[in-house]
């Protein structure tokens, strides 16, 4: 990420020697003018992504980490499509959790099909991830996936991204541009933080989904694109609705298959397996050979409130793996936020104050979940005790091997994370 100030000049040359660095760079440059024509010039001279230099905090970090997990993706060596990026999969949300595993049924009902599809979650659930996934497993795999964050940009640049401009439609339009719809033709286009659209724009997203037809800025014939729209948002669009900050008539036209991913601390059980995935595409970035979790760490794992999900749950990883001393994450090498879930107990806050992740649930529904945290820390603990050997674990918890085997598999424990390395 640079300011437009520090590109070298002139300016075309400056971004075209950043691109050709042997990291091939992203290149994200931040300018102080919110207007077309800046944006325009910027995007004609190579830049990648162009923010402006006021963007509010909590939209320069949305930018950003989809910058960083779009490189995530583009490093990661396995399930290479053909043009050598990864091609996410639907399997890639497998789960031993009963909500997760008809989450995934639903999505795999829907995924073949043209529908259009919204997305609902909870921030860093995985939603892009998602969206990849059904475009790389539907008869469109061999089109173009486009995404846009809708959020990322000022308003009048949002409708030249999305529509595209001819040249002479704004000063600095110097050329066509064609916009992420007509990119997108014959393949996918996801449309991310769509609750963020402003209600200008929302009227012309109605009419492109209705007819797919799109004019882009300074044109004047529509131009027909075939594409699939995914829409995508961790806004409660029913209630943006009754505020009056999203059209209602667009809302029911996104609605018709809705898909809402269950966020990380209702499926703690999936935690361990996550954790093994992630540290194996971790370990060639971070380039330390770290090869498992302590049990400690796992149970605190396994505690914590995941209010960032699955993209926390990563950058914490990656954070333990960069911090720790040995070829084991420890308890200490975590967050003091997830060091203090275990030291404060595993159940309850100060003052007997109820978990956040009983609220809305049934006393039934309360007392599998914490039967299942005892199951887990206890089986953990033996775990830890015997180093991965489920026969001994099995005896010091008085319980069959084939049992210990069964519910193991049930809560997601691999034993491979308790050994030593």
């Amino acid at each position: 990420m640079i300011h437009r100030s520090l590109i070298p000049k002139p300016e075309e040359a400056g971004i075209s020697l950043l691109n050709n660095l042997p990291e091939k760079p992203t290149t994200v440059i931040l300018h102080e003018s919110d207007t077309p024509e800046a944006y325009a010039g910027l995007v004609a001279q190579g830049a990648d992504v162009v923010l402006h230099a006021d963007v509010g905090l909590d939209k320069l970090l949305e930018a950003i980490e989809g910058v960083l997990e779009s490189r995530r993706q583009l490093n990661r060596g396995d399930q290479l499509d053909r043009r050598g990026r990864i091609r996410p999969v639907i399997t890639d949300f497998t789960s031993a959790n009963h909500e997760m595993r008809l989450f995934v049924d639903e999505v795999l009902q829907v995924a073949s099909s043209d529908s259009l599809l919204l997305i609902l979650g909870e921030t860093g659930v995985g939603k892009e991830h998602l969206a990849r996934a059904i475009h790389a497993e539907s008869l469109r795999s061999s089109g173009p996936f486009v995404s846009v964050n809708t959020a990322a940009l000022p308003d009048n640049l949002l409708e030249s991204e999305l529509f595209g401009h001819e040249q002479g439609a704004f000063t600095g339009a110097v050329r066509a541009r064609r916009g992420a719809f007509e990119l997108a033709h014959g393949g996918t286009i996801f449309l991310d933080e769509i609750g963020e659209m402003p209600l200008q724009l929302q009227a012309k997203l109605l009419r492109v989904l209705q007819d797919f037809e799109i004019v882009p800025l300074g044109g004047e014939r529509p131009i027909w694109v075939d594409v699939r729209v995914i829409a995508a948002t961790n806004r409660d669009l029913e209630e943006a609705v009754r505020e009056g900050h999203f059209r209602k008539d667009l809302y029911y036209r996104l609605s018709v298959v809705s898909l809402t991913i269950p966020p990380l601390r209702r499926r703690r059980e999936d935690i361990p397996g996550l954790v093994i995935k992630f540290m194996d595409i971790l370990r060639k970035r971070v380039g330390r050979d770290i090869r498992g979790v302590s049990g400690g760490a796992l149970d605190a794992l396994c505690q914590y409130g995941w209010p960032g999900n699955v993209r926390e749950l990563m950058n914490v990883l990656e954070r333990g793996m960069l911090l720790c001393r040995t070829g084991m994450i420890e308890l200490e090498d975590l967050p003091m936020t997830l060091r203090s879930v275990v030291t404060s107990g595993a159940f309850f806050g100060e003052e007997g104050a109820i978990p956040a992740s009983w609220e809305g649930k049934t006393l039934g529904e309360v007392k599998q979940e914490v039967l299942e945290q005892v199951e887990r820390l206890y089986l953990s603990a033996a775990l830890k005790k015997t180093r991965g050997r489920v026969g001994e674990a099995a005896t010091l918890a008085g319980v069959h091997p084939r049992g210990l085997y069964g519910t193991m598999k049930r809560l997601g424990l691999k034993k491979e994370a308790f050994k030593k390395v």
